[in-house]
């Protein structure tokens, strides 16, 4: 599928307005998600150095390193395409930006699943141990996954199995 299948018979856009059109929308809905994993970057990082941190058993240390590089990626992730719009600005690469950035969005995405299930686990098993845990963070995985990837994808599928029966 192209740009312009995707932009539809109706646009009166040309090609190159809906690439810098869609090129602005990802670079704004990036910046959202790196405020969110940046947050919770931030408090990964401080947690080694919380007193009760010490306490933490080997599955939840491993929670930890998990959540953490997982956050670091998710962050890289969502940045990069701002950074690489800078570098990139004015060098007639817009389109590639576009489709990169929405790569390393998606591979962002995966990666803040992965840090939020983490945190959720490492947070709950501290307090109510590993079955709440465990139930917990396959919800918040289970949620995300859902709502972030299985969702869009089955309306995207839908509406290409529409597109073809029309």
């Amino acid at each position: 599928m192209t740009l312009s299948d995707m932009a539809g018979p109706e646009s009166d856009e040309s090609h190159k307005e809906r690439v810098d059109r869609e090129l602005g929308e990802l670079l704004q809905g990036l910046r959202v998600a790196a405020t969110g994993v940046q947050v919770l970057f931030a408090f990964l990082l401080t947690l080694p150095f919380s007193t009760g941190f010490g306490k933490v058993d080997q599955a939840g240390r491993w929670l930890f390193y998990v959540a953490m590089l997982s956050a670091a990626v998710a962050s890289i992730c969502f940045i990069a395409p701002a950074t690489q719009h800078r570098i990139l600005f004015r060098s007639s690469l817009k389109e590639l930006m576009l489709h990169r950035a929405n790569r390393l969005g998606v591979v962002g995405g995966i990666a803040l699943a992965v840090s939020m299930t983490c945190s959720t686990g490492l947070v709950v098993e501290a307090f109510l141990g590993i079955l709440p845990a465990a139930l917990l963070a396959g919800g918040v995985a289970g949620l995300s996954g859902w709502l972030w990837f299985v969702e869009p994808l089955v309306s995207r599928h839908r509406r290409r199995d529409r597109a073809q029966e029309g």
